[in-house]
């Protein structure tokens, strides 16, 4: 159970650590938050839309395990992108708006799983046509990581922009002992 517990953690940051991300991208102008940086997905906007992008694939290959068809139906839905730097969204109100319901499910699907479903494999294609076969939870904690990578970057963009972000740390929200 610990490490359902530790992905529950995760779910929470990740949902926290994107709603002031994107509170304070909200600080930008349209043309700010699509100025090419010579990043490697070139503004706020493109990183922001390359982590749905990721989100999305991933949560995608998940949804197929037993026990996530119904947690990630919502998901299922979703048209597949069909490359990683695809713009899902030039809009940045509809891009948050998606951002907080994906976080949601996100969320809701981690609470459904148990440590019987973490120790799994998954099987899946990537973008290529190559097969591979991975531990579950470690395919989820990759899904958790590649936010907090592209968010690193979205950060710095913002403090180039003159917007302080503030803390990041998953510390801020990890609970402290209790005498027993």
């Amino acid at each position: 159970m610990a490490e359902v517990n530790q992905l529950i953690l995760l779910a929470e940051y990740n949902q926290l650590m994107n709603t002031r991300q994107y509170a304070a991208s909200a600080n930008l102008t349209d043309v700010q938050l699509g100025e090419d940086k010579g990043v490697f997905f070139q503004s706020i906007l493109g990183t922001l839309n390359h982590i749905m992008v990721g989100d999305i694939i991933w949560l995608k290959r998940f949804s197929e395990h037993p026990s996530s068809y119904e947690p990630l139906s919502y998901i299922r839905e979703i048209q597949k992108p069909k490359k990683l730097n695809s713009i899902l969204y030039t809009d940045f109100s509809e891009l948050k708006k998606e951002r907080e319901k994906i976080d949601s499910v996100i969320l809701h699907w981690i609470q459904k799983l148990n440590s019987t479903d973490l120790n799994t494999c998954i099987t899946y294609t990537d973008m290529t046509g190559n097969s591979f076969s991975k531990p579950f939870d470690s395919l989820i904690h990759h899904l958790f990581l590649h936010q907090v990578h592209h968010r690193g970057q979205v950060t710095t963009l913002l403090s180039q922009c003159g917007v302080d972000f503030g803390e990041t740390d998953i510390i801020e929200i990890i609970n402290e002992c209790r005498e027993k």
